[in-house]
């Protein structure tokens, strides 16, 4: 069908870009959750006979229900919106693939979203055509994922290919576009493989049709900066999407904008093309709502502009037109981030990302994945023992290589085949995942096989012209479009070059077709992602005309770099010394020699086996001599008298690369836990053994040793130590140690008595609809068929019928539901309606990372009057199911369930008001001192000194070095740390790491120290602070304002405020205050930034734990100053243990701390001391200080003085406090809103 084509409006949004930030709606879903719209208003009439439930598939309001969808877009165009999406999150063919619709409503539904959307824009800019508005058609991830498995037992399983993903994506590309659409926007990407399939997809639809419009792009990211599913960078992520002409690269979705800051920061850094940002309004709650405001999110992102790191705002889940509204308020006259400029060089990525600079080592490739070079590796696949084969990986890794070669390759392979199912193998491998890889083959089919299954920027291995240009060029074009860097052999129509000019030429021909722009008919391939292989031939052969090959080679290395700018040169090390193979030692010898003089040529890369290079300086010096004689062919008897001398040691062998198997010396629980956490199966089995020996029973090897394992392995993931690859990964190895300790657990029961084979209960698990996370229930269900219950797992989004059906159908004794997204809440909420009304009454398990006691009490169990009960996580699903069967103990728990959810509700509804007293009354049980006979000492001086470029040498004494220990995870405190048999061995060598770089920094001056302090004439009046602006005490200064304690404590005789510790206005006394402000974190920034662009982020992280615990000693040793000017501390001479300890008189209490939770208060302290043009730290909008080593607060001298915390506030005192500041309500009640003891 032929079709008008759609207005080009880059230029236009180009422009406007360059001018301001754009703003972009925000959640759609949010929006029309609040319609409360039923199964039936979704379907309407021309759906209402549907056989499956339609609810979920909010695009198909679109049809049904267009006037809701117009009027969102509406609401947020009115909020100042320049940008909407099209309601087309779900609308590919994959995306609606378990709705069972017509393939045809597809189009429909996306050609009538973007009819909507444009009606709504096109009003709006009537209105005011100086404000243009945009369309943006929304693309979502679908519920299939590519670049993992969701399968435990089948790791290279995958839910979907990369064709299907391309197909469907094709679909709603051309709907959206021919509807008209200004931008397209894949947007919430958690898999980078999906991502890839989409932009292909477009780009095959720019060249079909001859149209084009702009692309953004947004990925999802967790806490740790990495894929939501994928477990990749924010860097890698961009290094694999970086060959597709962008309009914008960003973030959506998972996290709050506070959260998303680094991330997005990292992703300003790196892209090259402008950013965008749309973070849900905080993180969900406990009962799945967002609690973050409009004007938090608006100040939050406004930082965002002010660090110049934003080219396009909105929001996702959680907002609103409110929110849309704030934000374009506050960015109105912010400026646009400016398109960072990066040098060209080479990057690619796996998990993680990989660049290669002018600086950089020789870059090794790993071999032995290849089945033509590693008889080992072509063994282990021949036999499909993928298990071990994946170990020759990792080995590699760990032996050095950078980037790992797979290759395929053999007659009776199906190398296609082999290549996918290892390629997708070593995706769930920690370690290996992370290098980049390399695809290996002379078949064009295999490289292609290869690019549709790896997520990371690939090198692919390789092309040529010898097929002629036009086959050269559709395959580079190709390579290009996929996102890899590509192997150029030297090589055309003529032949393989062997010598320095045919090699040369070949190169520069195949340079020039591969860089000229795409639409002069070539490639348009950066240089930097060119790399050229010259051919290293075999010498030594014995044929004189085989004698100059390396020569050759690394002549030919040097003129190609001249001649090619930018490219890369690379070869197969191994092939140079073919001629002597089964000699390893004379072969490691001859690849340190050549690769010793041709990384001096230009050599950027090679293929070697990277546990298998000897150091050039350490071979024997007569070896040396007649490899380099070989090498730089400078002797006739060169290859004789080498034939010889490798005879002579022929039996002597070469250095062989062994696995690192120090880890197998511990003990069998040792080695077990090790296996599980690193997922190593190899030994699973050989263990699994020793500890059925070692342990009384099957079962208490399975809740011993396995369980502890992989609890603790719940705990790395649900720190962000670990990610779902790796845990995948994890109960692999669980399951084959289990698979082989089944056989002997049902020996011993049927030698017990037992009925062998029969399980003690089924449990049916399910992942809700609408959700496709899965992990924490596949550990339960690992966990629970280890302690012999039959569990039947229905995946990932399943629908209330599928999993109720089932139950009944299999006589079922439990049900688990789980959910990771905020939706899934809803839905469990509706499956236990649905058993209500079905009359069911097994028991119901709700888990899930944002699942909680409270929100199963509040909103699930009144659904339903079964047992109710929230699995925190798997470690504790055995003690929950066992007590839910069990005919002795069941009726006791549900019970105590029963009342523990009782009391959660209560809770939830009267939180925060048990044991508050008013503030009337907490004010008038204030702390009292005897004014007429306390201590009220008098400062040297009044007014502020600053302090700049103080020593840090005369910090050092001050520092309290417990805190590193905490900040890097090891528990205890210093020196006795030392001691702990767990962890004393790591924080010795953290302390001494941290000494070595604190020597370094002073002895280098490489951070700087600036304070600033004072004393100021003060009274109390109330809860509040008056400073005065001299000694007469005439006038006011500015004035701190306390909170008071109301929380009432088992015999607690008086409420504290700091207002408490000073003299009041009608004393009597003149009193004083004094306050402080300091830094140790001056070039701090760049110094981490210089240690990760080195890639040492141990030295990044330490460098900022070092300073952080120096701005603490500069904080401790300025008070103990203030002490001494004040005159009570003249004669404390106190240990730094005891100041540690707080030993002394006084405190230094800061604001944003438990003694002041308002963080606003920072205002009055900076302005007082005029802190930030004393000592250069800055308050940020959320009174943050930057640095971040950095440590403000207030002195008190008060003999009675002491820390404390306020807790929790009522509206009664809030309301006082707003009105002292002088601050509307709501606002105060935002500041204060984690300390509210009310709904605000």
């Amino acid at each position: 069908m032929s079709v008008a084509a759609p207005l080009d409006r880059t230029a236009e949004l180009e422009a406007l870009l360059d001018e301001r930030i754009l703003i972009l709606d925000g959640a759609t879903g949010t929006q029309l959750q609040k319609l409360a719209l039923t199964e039936a208003d979704v379907r309407g009439e021309r759906f209402a006979d549907h056989h499956k439930d339609l609810k979920n598939l909010g695009d198909l309001l679109s049809v049904t229900r267009p006037d809701d969808i117009r009027n969102v877009h509406r609401a947020y165009l009115a909020a100042g919106a320049d940008i909407v999406e099209t309601n087309t999150f779900n609308a590919s063919p994959v995306g609606m693939i378990e709705f069972e619709l017509p393939p045809e409503l597809v189009a429909e539904i996306n050609s009538a979203s973007v009819r909507l959307a444009k009606e709504a824009c096109e009003e709006f800019t009537a209105k005011t055509p100086d404000k243009p508005r945009f369309v943006a058609g929304s693309i979502g991830p679908t519920a299939r994922q590519m670049a993992i498995s969701t399968r435990v037992d089948d790791p290279a399983w995958r839910g979907v290919s990369f064709e299907e993903m391309v197909d469907s994506y094709y679909v709603q590309v051309e709907s959206l576009v021919e509807a008209g659409v200004d931008i397209l926007l894949p947007e919430t990407v958690i898999d980078t493989l999906n991502l890839k399939a989409c932009l292909f997809a477009i780009q095959n639809f720019f060249d079909a049709s001859g149209l084009r419009v702009p692309v953004m792009v947004s990925g999802t990211f967790d806490k740790g900066g990495v894929t939501f599913v994928s477990g990749q960078s924010v860097e890698a992520f961009w290094n694999a999407i970086e060959h597709f002409p962008l309009l914008s690269v960003g973030m959506n979705c998972a996290l709050g904008p506070d959260v998303m800051r680094p991330h997005l920061e990292a992703l300003a850094s790196c892209a090259t093309t402008r950013i965008s940002c749309h973070p849900n309004a905080g993180l969900p709650n406990e009962m799945g709502q967002f609690d973050l405001g409009p004007a938090a999110m608006a100040r939050m992102v406004g930082e965002y502009a002010e660090r110049g790191w934003v080219n396009i705002v909105g929001g996702c889940c959680g907002t609103g037109p409110e929110h849309i509204e704030a934000m374009a308020a506050a960015l109105a006259k912010a400026k646009p981030h400016k398109r960072t400029a990066v040098a060209p060089w080479l990057r690619l990525s796996g998990t993680q990302p990989l660049e290669l600079r002018p600086e950089s080592n020789f870059l090794m490739i790993g071999e032995r994945t290849n089945v033509t070079g590693s008889k080992k590796f072509a063994r282990l696949i021949k036999n499909n023992n993928y298990d071990e084969a994946i170990e020759v990986a990792h080995e590699q890794v760990q032996n050095g290589a950078n980037v790992i070669d797979v290759n395929m390759d053999e007659g009776l392979l199906d190398s296609k085949a082999a290549m996918v199912r290892f390629l997708r193998l070593i995706a769930g491998e920690g370690d290996t995942a992370k290098v980049p890889v390399m695809i290996d083959s002379s078949k064009w089919s295999v490289l292609e096989a290869g690019l549709k299954v790896v997520q990371g920027k690939s090198i692919v291995n390789s092309i040529s012209m010898k097929d002629g240009e036009a086959e050269f060029l559709r395959r580079a074009r190709l390579c290009r479009q996929y996102g890899a860097a590509v192997v150029v052999m030297a090589f055309d129509e003529q032949g393989q070059a062997s010598e320095i000019d045919e090699k040369v030429r070949i190169c520069k021909r195949a340079y020039d077709l591969l860089t000229k722009p795409h639409e002069e008919g070539g490639a348009g391939f950066p240089p930097e992602d060119i790399i050229f292989d010259p051919n290293i031939l075999t010498v030594a052969t014995g044929i004189e005309e085989h004698n100059p090959y390396a020569v050759n080679f690394i002549e030919a290395t040097r003129r190609i770099k001249q001649e090619c700018p930018g490219a890369k040169v690379s070869g197969g090390v191994s092939n140079i010394s073919f001629s002597f193979r089964g000699n390893d030692l004379v072969r490691e010898a001859m690849h340190s020699v050549f690769l010793y003089h041709a990384i001096r040529a230009g050599l950027d890369m090679g293929i070697v086996n990277a546990g298998q290079l000897v150091v050039y300086d350490e071979i024997d010096p007569r070896l040396k001599e007649l490899c380099e004689d070989v090498i730089l062919n400078r002797n006739p008897e060169a290859t004789e008298q080498l034939i010889e001398f490798a005879e002579a040691v022929k039996d002597k062998g070469g250095k062989k690369a062994e696995a690192d198997d120090a880890w197998r010396a511990g003990t069998v629980e040792q080695r077990l836990r090790h296996a599980l956490v690193k997922g190593i199966v190899k030994h699973a089995e050989e263990d699994a053994e020793e500890a059925r020996q070692k342990y009384p029973s099957c079962l208490a090897v399975i809740e011993g040793p396995l369980m502890d394992a992989m609890g603790e392995i719940g705990d790395l993931f649900g720190a962000g130590k670990m990610f779902l690859p790796q845990v995948v990964k994890s109960a692999r190895v669980m399951k084959k140690a289990v698979a082989y300790l089944t056989p002997f657990m049902e020996e011993e029961k049927a030698a017990a008595g037992g009925q062998a084979g029969q399980a003690r209960a089924t449990v049916l698990m399910a992942t809700v609809k609408g959700d496709v996370h899965d992990i924490g229930k596949n550990i339960v269900g690992v966990v629970l068929g280890c302690n012999n219950f039959e569990v039947i797992d229905l995946g990932v989004m399943c629908a209330c019928d599928t999993i109720l059906d089932t139950a009944v159908k299999e006589g079922v004794d439990l049900i688990g539901l789980s959910g990771l997204i905020t939706p899934s809440l809803d839905e469990m909420v509706h499956v236990a309606d649905e058993m209500q009304r079905r009359g069911m009454t097994m028991p119901l398990l709700i888990g899930g990372a944002t699942t909680s006691a409270k929100h199963t009490a509040v909103r699930v169990a009144p659904a339903y009057k079964g047992p109710v009960v929230h699995v925190l996580d798997a470690s504790r699903s055995v003690g929950v199911v066992e007590k839910l069967i069990s005919d002795d103990s069941r009726d006791e728990f549900t019970a105590q369930n029963r009342e523990v959810q009782k009391e959660l509700v209560v809770s939830f509804r009267q939180r925060g008001t048990t044991n508050l007293v008013p503030y009337a009354e907490a004010l008038a049980k204030r702390f009292q001192s005897d004014w007429q006979t306390v201590d009220v000492p008098k400062p040297e001086f009044t007014g502020a000194r600053t302090l700049r470029d103080f020593p840090l040498q005369e910090l050092r004494d001050y520092i309290d070095w417990s805190p590193l220990f905490s900040a890097w995870e090891l528990k205890g405190k210093y020196p006795k740390i030392f001691k702990d048999p767990t962890v004393g061995a790591e924080a010795k060598k953290l302390y001494d790491d941290a000494q070595g770089l604190l020597d370094r920094v002073i002895a280098e001056e490489q951070l700087t120290a600036h304070g600033v302090y004072g004393f100021f004439p003060a009274a109390s009046e109330g809860d509040d602070i008056i400073v005065y602006t001299d000694d007469s005490r005439s006038a006011e200064r500015c004035r701190f304002h306390a909170l008071r304690q109301q929380w009432e404590r088992k015999g607690q005789h008086a409420f504290y405020s700091l207002a408490d510790f000073i003299a009041p206005v009608d004393s009597g006394r003149e009193d004083h205050i004094g306050a402080f402000a300091v830094t140790a974190g001056v070039g701090c920034d760049e110094l981490a930034a210089g240690y990760l662009a080195d890639l040492d982020d141990y030295n990044a992280i330490m460098i900022k734990a070092l300073a952080d615990r120096l701005a603490e000693a500069f904080a401790e040793s300025l008070h103990a100053r203030a002490r001494r000017e004040w005159g009570y501390g003249k004669q404390e001479g106190l240990s730094n243990a005891e100041l540690i300890a707080e030993k002394y008189r006084g405190i230094r209490p800061a604001a944003g701390y438990p003694a002041q939770p308002d963080h606003t208060e920072k205002r009055v302290l900076f302005e007082l001391l005029d802190a930030e043009r004393a000592t250069g730290i800055t308050l940020t909008d959320s009174f943050a200080m930057h640095p971040g080593a950095s440590v403000s607060g207030l002195y008190f001298a008060h003999p009675g003085s002491k820390y404390f915390a306020v807790d929790r506030l009522t509206k009664d005192q809030v309301e006082d406090y707003a009105r002292r500041k002088g601050m509307p309500l709501a606002e105060m009640e935002r500041w204060l809103r984690p300390n509210l003891a009310y709904d605000a």
